[in-house]
């Protein structure tokens, strides 16, 4: 290839997540297609972003949080609840301030969360932030993979039940429906931008309301049907359980919860398709105050605690997935075929920071490999042509296989949730406040620098208990595991 060509395939495709720029283009240099950093123009608004929050904030743990709080009971349950949602909206707002950085050049951005800590923190803290950021986005992946599996596999048991009414326990080995699930993300794992995957977020995020609401709808109707609003001020009673196991459900089901709302960890990688100099650090605030304070919560308090209530102490694990309701069969089909549409689109809004990220570093070593760099373009009529890349095709379609066979091989919820507690912490509290605190200056041992760092340390506590509770529910299903054998 010619050099006009090898420049072409080293455009900054990737726009949102490659290494800073440290030099801005001269004022006015900058075409029309173009940001004033040299990037293509940014396009998102408050509600693009918005919408991808809500994909990456909806996903399966969710279905979760009526057990959770039958463990914890009302009071620790709603509480916790009010507490999380807070602590990810306040600490989403300090990282979305992280976003643009007055050094070395004022005003300049950062692309990604290492590049953001890169401005503020430096040292070894950015390598620390990459380890954990793409092993909780890998991890994010297999629960995704091993969530979808069992809402599909749902649908067919349901479909079991009735046909038998009820004599058939329907026991299904789980393996087919990820293998089928890990198929079709290898297809999705194409689109080869974050900016491109708006109408896959846009399906995602419907799909979501369309389930939490059929979630909700069927809570309220068993409660109507029972006349009964079941639970308790402290949760599941000893006797049913044992303390010891209370006191571990306990600490898992506040991880379940504090959890539920991840989605900080590629906050900034959303904030980069805002448009361009339109107060991209107030948008992203109100994008979370919308997402987060306001939608999501008010679906979360009232799925969890409408499910609680028709179910008390036996709320299954699953809401929609573990059989809490059997009728109508057609309505839980429709339930868990939203959760699998909603489950591929969140599975790329966590993947493309990682898939991008290797890609970069993948080209910046060998910036003369054409089969790293060298994109070829497939015409499809009707549409743009589209940009085949060899490497992205073999190493993408890698990574699902990968997370595939690893969901068979591990299909636990306590291994999803150690992820996730390996996550929480310095993505979601630690990063946040640190960085807020150094670009703020704020002085050490003042009254804002105290609430900031006991915030942290109870976070951190939180997260110690939850990834106990995650690795004794992990030892606790080893007891009766068979490699690749899993049935429900």
């Amino acid at each position: 290839m010619g050099d006009q060509a090898t420049s072409e395939t080293q455009l900054p495709r990737h726009q949102v997540f490659d290494v800073s720029i440290d030099v801005l283009p001269p004022s006015g240099a900058a075409s029309e297609c173009l940001d004033d950093d040299g990037r293509f123009k940014r396009t998102g608004t408050v509600w693009t972003a918005s919408i991808h929050i809500i994909t990456a904030v909806i996903g399966s743990g969710v279905l979760s949080l009526a057990w959770a709080i039958a463990q914890l009971g009302w009071v620790a349950g709603l509480t916790a609840m009010f507490l999380f949602s807070f602590v990810t909206y306040y600490t989403s707002t300090l990282l979305a301030a992280c976003y643009c950085s007055d050094d070395p050049v004022p005003g300049k951005r950062n692309y990604t969360y290492m590049d953001a800590v890169r401005s503020n923190l430096g040292g070894f803290k950015v390598k620390f932030c990459g380890w954990v950021q793409y092993i909780n986005l890998f991890g994010v992946a297999i629960g995704y993979t091993i969530a979808s599996a069992i809402s599909m596999m749902s649908i067919k048991r349901s479909n079991c039940f009735h046909e038998s009414d009820g004599k058939n326990s329907c026991h299904m080995n789980i393996n087919p429906y990820m293998i089928a699930f890990g198929t079709v993300e290898i297809i999705f794992s194409q689109i080869p931008d974050f900016d491109q995957l708006w109408w896959l977020s846009i399906d995602a995020a419907v799909m979501s309301f369309t389930y939490l609401s059929i979630g909700l709808g069927l809570g309220i109707a068993k409660i109507a049907e029972t006349g009964k609003f079941r639970g308790s001020l402290t949760g599941i009673s000893i006797g049913t359980v044992t303390q010891t196991q209370k006191t571990w459900r306990s600490f898992q089901a506040l991880g379940d919860i504090a959890f539920a709302y991840p989605y900080p960890l590629i906050l900034i990688e959303i904030q980069d398709i805002i448009r361009s100099r339109s107060s991209e650090s107030k948008t992203m605030k109100k994008a979370s105050m919308i997402s987060v304070a306001a939608v999501t919560t008010i679906f979360y308090v009232l799925y969890g605690c409408m499910g609680y209530a028709a179910f008390g102490d036996l709320s299954p694990e699953k809401l929609l997935t573990g059989f809490g309701f059997y009728n109508p069969f057609w309505l839980l089909d429709i339930a868990n075929a939203a959760i699998v549409i909603h489950l591929v689109g969140a599975y790329q809004v966590y993947c493309q920071p990682l898939f991008a990220f290797l890609e970069k570093q993948a080209a910046e070593r060998f910036p003369d490999c054409e089969f790293i760099t060298k994109e070829i373009k497939i015409p499809i009529p009707g549409f743009h042509p589209y940009n085949l890349n060899l490497f992205r095709l073999v190493w993408r379609t890698l990574f699902a296989i990968t997370t595939t066979i690893i969901s068979m091989l591990f299909p636990f919820k306590g291994v999803v949730g150690l992820f996730k507690a390996l996550g929480f912490w310095p993505l979601t509290v630690y990063f946040p406040v640190e960085m807020y605190i150094k670009q703020k200056k704020i002085p050490k041992w003042s009254r804002r620098w105290l609430c900031l760092q006991i915030l942290s340390i109870a976070c951190l506590i939180i997260t110690i208990a939850a990834a106990a509770g995650s690795i004794a529910g992990v030892v606790l299903d080893l007891k009766s595991y068979m490699p690749f054998s899993t049935s429900y």
